[in-house]
């Protein structure tokens, strides 16, 4: 039987809920903030996800088709190049908008060991990273999973809060600059970089607190 439309709704709310919680509080957060937080009751949550796991399991699922939409996206640029430059923007992007995604992805690693949701990435990207090579437009050492890696670790500037998320383009464009063969031309950094204060006051705050 179909679910009513308030049951969807609910179910919805939950999953938003969650998301925005595990990312304040962590992955441990209580069940009653999410649940007050979707504005129904704990019988509710509970109706829907019969364990905090079987909802860290619904959250990563959902995350998972997202992850499948960007992957779908990537690939038909003019050039290899160009097609890594945008895996490494949507994926560091969508980390920004999810920081609860990798406490998620740390919670999936134990309840399920056989999931490895990194091979996505990593297979998608293959093909990419050796035609990049061999045109000439990226180091020969670098491998499909230090690009995977290198937009993971910027997406997780996303925990520190919205104040620090237009760092982004800056340190993507140092990223992307150290990808590139000794002889190609460098390009101007995006935005300032962090002033001190800044920068201690970023380091100071637990990604809790984002």
């Amino acid at each position: 039987m179909p679910k009513r439309r308030d049951a969807v709704q609910n179910h919805e709310k939950l999953l938003a809920a969650a998301r925005a919680v595990i990312a304040e509080r962590g992955i441990d957060a209580p069940l009653e903030e999410i649940a007050r937080r979707a504005d129904v009751g704990i019988a509710t949550l509970y109706r829907n996800f019969a364990s905090r796991d079987e909802l860290v399991q619904a959250l990563f699922e959902r995350s998972m088709d997202e992850v499948d939409i960007l992957l779908s996206e990537i690939g038909g640029e003019a050039t290899a190049w160009q097609s890594l430059v945008n895996f490494m923007d949507r994926l560091g992007m969508w980390l920004l908008a999810d920081p609860a995604m990798p406490t998620i992805v740390t919670r999936i690693g134990i309840i399920d060991p056989d999931r490895r949701p990194a091979m996505r990435f990593t297979g998608a990207m293959t093909a990419i990273v050796e035609q990049a090579q061999a045109d000439g437009d990226l180091r020969d050492d670098v491998t499909s999973i230090d690009i995977v890696l290198l937009a993971t670790m910027l997406g997780s500037i996303g925990r520190y809060g919205d104040e620090y998320v237009t760092q982004w383009r800056r340190q993507l464009d140092i990223v992307l600059d150290g990808l590139r063969p000794a002889d190609a031309a460098r390009v101007a950094l995006a935005a300032g970089p962090v002033d001190l204060d800044s920068y201690h006051r970023m380091l100071r705050r637990s990604p809790a607190q984002a």
